[in-house]
Parts: C-alpha cells; sequence; structure tokens
C-alpha cells in the first residue's frame, strides 16, 4: 500500500477561504499526483457529494483514479453507476495547492462543510481528519461532535473487555 493519509490536524481558514494543507498530507498528494513534479502544483480532488456527509472527502490523483475505474466497470445508465457518477465524479472539484501549501475552498466545499459566509471575515477552524486513502475536511466543532457521538456508539458495538483489534479482518481469510 502506498503512503497514507493519517491522524487530525486543526488549520485555520483565512478570511479569503485559504488554508494551509498540513504537510505530511500535502507528501501524500505529491506522490499521488502523476504530474508532479514535472507540475510543482500538486492536485487534491474534494468530494462534496453525498449529502447525508457533514465533511468533504479528499482524494489524490491516483486513487480517484482507482475509484474512476471502479465506476467505470457498473453498466451504463444503471443506477448504482449513476448514483456514484454523481456523488462522487459531478459534485467534486480538482484544486491545485499553491507554492506555499494551500487551497482556496471553492464555494460548495465551505456549503457543504457548514461554514457560514458570516464566518469569513475572522475566519474558522478545519480539522483535516486522516482516513487511509483518502482525508476528510471538516468544520472543527463538526468534527469533534461526530466523533464523540461515533465513538459512543463504537465502544457500545465492542464487547466489554474486547481489545478494539479484534475488529480487524483475519488475514488468513
Amino acid at each position: 500500500m502506498a503512503e497514507s493519509f493519517r491522524g487530525e490536524v486543526v488549520q485555520k481558514v483565512d478570511a479569503k477561504a485559504r488554508v494551509s494543507i498540513p504537510a505530511a498530507f500535502r507528501r501524500v498528494l505529491e506522490n499521488g499526483d502523476p504530474s508532479w513534479p514535472e507540475s510543482p502544483r500538486p492536485r487534491v480532488i474534494m468530494v462534496y457529494g453525498d449529502e447525508r456527509r457533514r465533511f468533504v472527502e479528499c482524494y489524490p490523483i491516483n486513487e480517484m483514479k482507482r475509484v474512476e475505474a471502479l465506476i467505470a466497470r457498473l453498466p451504463k445508465g444503471s443506477p448504482r453507476r449513476r448514483a456514484l457518477e454523481r456523488n462522487l465524479i459531478t459534485l467534486s472539484v480538482t484544486i491545485e495547492v499553491d507554492e506555499d501549501g494551500r487551497i482556496v475552498l471553492p464555494q460548495k466545499v465551505r456549503e457543504k462543510i457548514g461554514a457560514a459566509p458570516e464566518e469569513f471575515s475572522g475566519g474558522f477552524e478545519a480539522m483535516f481528519a486522516g482516513a487511509l486513502e483518502t482525508f476528510q475536511l471538516w468544520k472543527r466543532d463538526a468534527y469533534e461532535e461526530e466523533i464523540a457521538a461515533q465513538s459512543l456508539e463504537e465502544m457500545e458495538e465492542l464487547a466489554e473487555g474486547l481489545d478494539i483489534l479484534s475488529l480487524l479482518p483475519d488475514p488468513e481469510a
């Protein structure tokens, strides 16, 4: 497996909707962009589809190409393919990381994470959350609220005293 996104990083979004991509995340984006280093501005694909989510899923170029190939294997016009195309392809945007390691959050991305226009006068805090092949971009308070709720649910499902590693699949299977 290639490098992965891991960890949580809080970054300030300024009044112009600019935010720095964490350095470790930029390295993964660079390695996942076939045009880098010839083109010194690595790209990230920000998927804001799927209205059930309160975050934007961010893909390196190579990972999105893998997802696109899986979508292309589905029959054209099928409901599954149309849903995947709409939510992962149509409702997405490709952004270049500037020479200072920043991106400008597009309007649709800001709307998706719940950043109100009035917050931009002073900026707000965004959370970058690693998720192996992708990373998620959240508004910090929404992230903290969601993680607290998910953590409670997950621990209730895990039998008392059972180690979290027991959730991993059997490598022999």
